[in-house]
């Protein structure tokens, strides 16, 4: 998972160090940091133990084990990118899930896009339907050749976890069902999946309501919560913003819209167009940036708080030590770091 304090690089060293040593984890340090700060708490360093033991040290490295993408790709087109960015520079991505399911149609305009990028090989899985009709922007996008999917997502993710002996990622792009259903039904997957997932907010742009992920199935969002060991939440509050998206005058949409571009990018081009003309001027990257996160890149502050979810899976940071679930929480990201690792991942 990305780091926890200012150093972007995915291993610092502490203290005095030669050129010849040995470089420092970041749970080393972490643990480094710590001693020091307990040894002189009375030389004004106990607010940092305090402030380091809640935090908890940073998660180990899972950098180059198999990924799963669950995404509600079809609506708003950053899944579409997040899962090309995937398919096209990750050998590791081992299978891609829909959720939010309309008829069957996200996952078949996945896999009519990783077909377009020369991926047959990874295999595609219709998740949860929840019933919802509003959030598409695919029409005329799916080729009527291209078949109806597999929906055994437990089977799937099974499959994946069998495949290897280390941990899994899970990447959650939509509505939390697919994992909730794979927790209840696979309860011995969850010390594998090392999970993180778009969704939550703590300071939310429409106070009476969910997150948009959350409150699609707040069921799920709870369970989730309650249970995931490994967790990490990229918040609305981070994803939100401007300054990650993209637009019909960014580089990015000039890139796909280019009489040279390939026929993938062609289809990202005219779902970014169906999306600006129903629903949105722009679309902002918050599965791209998930996907950052779930790789590790430095471009995500996070930290761990106590969080609860309401009935609505509205969220809130418990107020003391007895309430809420321990959770790794995004606090904010360098936007220009991440826009630039995107245009690599876009470029053809």
């Amino acid at each position: 998972m990305p780091r926890t304090t200012p150093p972007r690089a995915q291993e610092t060293s502490m203290g005095d160090i030669d050129a010849g040593d040995p470089r420092e984890t970041p749970q080393s340090a972490w643990g480094s940091l710590l001693g020091f700060a307990d040894r002189y708490a009375d030389l004004g360093y106990r607010s940092l133990a305090e402030q380091l033991r809640a935090g908890g040290p940073p998660p180990p490295s899972v950098q180059g084990t198999p990924i799963i993408v669950d995404s509600d790709i079809g609506g708003d087109p950053d899944d579409a990118i997040a899962v090309t960015c995937a398919a096209r520079n990750l050998p590791e991505v081992a299978l891609i899930l829909t959720a939010d399911e309309y008829r069957g149609r996200r996952a078949r305009f996945a896999r009519h896009l990783l077909d377009l990028m020369e991926r047959p090989d990874l295999p595609v899985v219709s998740g949860a339907d929840l019933g919802n009709t509003r959030y598409h922007a695919i029409d005329g996008l799916i080729p009527d050749t291209v078949a109806e999917q597999p929906t055994d997502i437990v089977a799937a993710v099974r499959a994946v976890c069998a495949g290897t002996e280390g941990p899994v990622r899970w990447v959650g792009m939509g509505p939390l069902s697919n994992l909730a259903h794979v927790l209840r039904s696979a309860p011995e997957l969850n010390a594998r999946l090392v999970v993180t997932q778009m969704g939550g907010a703590i300071d939310y742009r429409h106070p009476d309501r969910a997150e948009h992920n959350f409150r699609l199935d707040p069921d799920a969002a709870r369970y989730v919560v309650a249970t995931a060991r490994e967790l990490l939440l990229v918040l609305s509050d981070t994803t939100f913003t401007d300054e990650i998206a993209i637009g019909p005058g960014t580089d990015i949409y000039r890139a796909l819209a280019a009489d040279a571009a390939p026929a993938w990018a062609a289809v990202l081009r005219a779902h970014l167009d169906q999306w600006f003309a129903r629903f949105y001027p722009a679309s902002l990257q918050h599965d791209p940036l998930t996907l950052s996160a779930a790789l590790q890149l430095p471009f995500i502050d996070f930290t761990r708080r106590r969080i609860s979810l309401g009935p609505d899976a509205r969220m809130t940071v418990a107020g003391d030590d007895s309430e809420g679930h321990p959770t790794w929480i995004t606090t904010g990201a360098d936007y220009p770091a991440f826009r630039a690792w995107l245009s690599k991942q876009i470029h053809y």
